[in-house]
């Protein structure tokens, strides 16, 4: 199989990389994240510029005609940056559901996101759901030609900074039947939205947001009334596929990271980078990245298969992305010593980026459970 790289794609890597290396230092992004908003608009503002937000859509939709493979470039080189800008559930998660709508939708929304223009969320997750996808306590009512959504959503990522929002509510059924779920777009301006915002562990933030009867109309309904599901799942593995690739890039600066302290660091008058048994643990965590890597590399290639193929894909990589990540990182902190866990080193700030994509969009528990049922 060729796992070469187009030319395109190979100068989308290096505009991206050029773009964290300028904007994204280390000290720069404590900055950014100590910030009241806890993002730079600016900087959001150049991606759209260097058009990494127009990326996956197509060339009639206004964007580069990009796929899996352009974004899985990007969001490798934005793990490397510890990038906050919300382009997971901007581009690929309301993108995603957006590239799927009406034409209607289509034009109105998504040169508003390739502009940089607006900011979305995908507010999908409760409480009680424990990454059930079809668990959903939020009701969407029918009222007229629109419905009135009621419900509680928890930890929406890049809620705080959203102008609109994804919601999944349920229309009709139990609370977790497959069927009855329905897709809507929601202002989050808008009357009976209430939200509180918190920062996470990784530097970004969230929010606990509350739908106290919300109205809507017809046309903030993607897809199928009632038969949403399919496209929640289609989307979430896509968001599994990038944050794969986030994984990566998180991991390989950790090896780097490690490598080259173990050779500076002396103890018993020698780097300790020539005890073996820490050498050992290096090879340890460059292998964990390098098989990250291709398991990536084969979830962002069969985002297109059927749904049984690309789910059991995305649940593989999702286990192997949460195994490697905690191990990537925890030798990381021990062989960086006490230092490993303070602030000021950015080891710290990895394995906390690698230990919130293990959690998003379900665990490795989970997904070796639906990894399972899909065989």
């Amino acid at each position: 199989m060729d796992f070469s790289f187009s030319e395109e794609q190979t100068l989308l890597r290096n505009s991206v990389e050029r773009f964290v290396q300028d904007k994204y230092d280390f000290d720069t992004r404590r900055k950014i994240t100590a910030s009241d908003e806890g993002f730079s608009r600016e900087n959001w503002q150049q991606m759209a510029e260097l058009g990494l937000l127009a990326a996956p859509f197509s060339e009639e939709q206004g964007g580069l005609g990009g796929g899996p493979i352009d974004v899985m470039v990007l969001m490798e080189e934005f793990g490397k940056g510890l990038v906050v800008e919300p382009f997971i559930p901007t581009v690929v998660q309301a993108g995603g559901f957006l590239r799927r709508g009406t034409p209607a939708q289509i034009e109105e929304h998504i040169p508003g996101i390739i502009a940089g223009e607006t900011i979305w969320a995908f507010a999908y997750a409760e409480p009680q759901g424990r990454y059930n996808l079809a668990d959903l306590t939020t009701t969407a009512a029918k009222d007229g030609d629109g419905f009135v959504i009621n419900g509680n959503k928890a930890v929406v990522l890049g809620g705080p900074w959203a102008d609109k929002l994804i919601v999944t509510a349920r229309t009709s059924g139990g609370q977790r039947d497959e069927k009855g779920v329905t897709i809507f777009i929601v202002d989050k301006s808008a009357t009976g939205v209430t939200t509180r915002d918190y920062p996470t562990v990784d530097g970004s933030r969230a929010s606990e947001i509350t739908f106290e009867n919300v109205k809507v109309g017809a046309d903030a309904v993607i897809g199928e009334v009632d038969n949403g599901l399919p496209l929640v799942e289609q989307v979430s593995d896509e968001s599994i596929a990038a944050l794969a690739a986030e994984a990566c890039g998180c991991m390989k600066m950790l090896v780097d990271d490690t490598v080259e302290y173990c050779k500076t660091r002396k103890q018993f008058g020698m780097p300790i980078g020539k005890f073996q048994v820490l050498q050992h643990r290096m090879v340890d965590m460059f292998m964990n990245h390098e098989q990250s890597v291709s398991i990536s590399y084969m979830v962002n290639l069969k985002l297109g298969e059927g749904d049984v193929e690309r789910t059991k894909a995305a649940s593989a990589a999702k286990v192997q992305i949460g195994k490697a990540g905690r191990f990537v990182g925890q030798q990381a902190v021990q062989l960086h010593g006490g230092m490993g866990m303070t602030d000021e080193l950015r080891v710290g700030h990895y394995f906390k980026r690698l230990t919130m994509i293990d959690t998003q969009l379900g665990n490795v528990d989970y997904h070796l459970k639906r990894y399972a049922d899909a065989a």
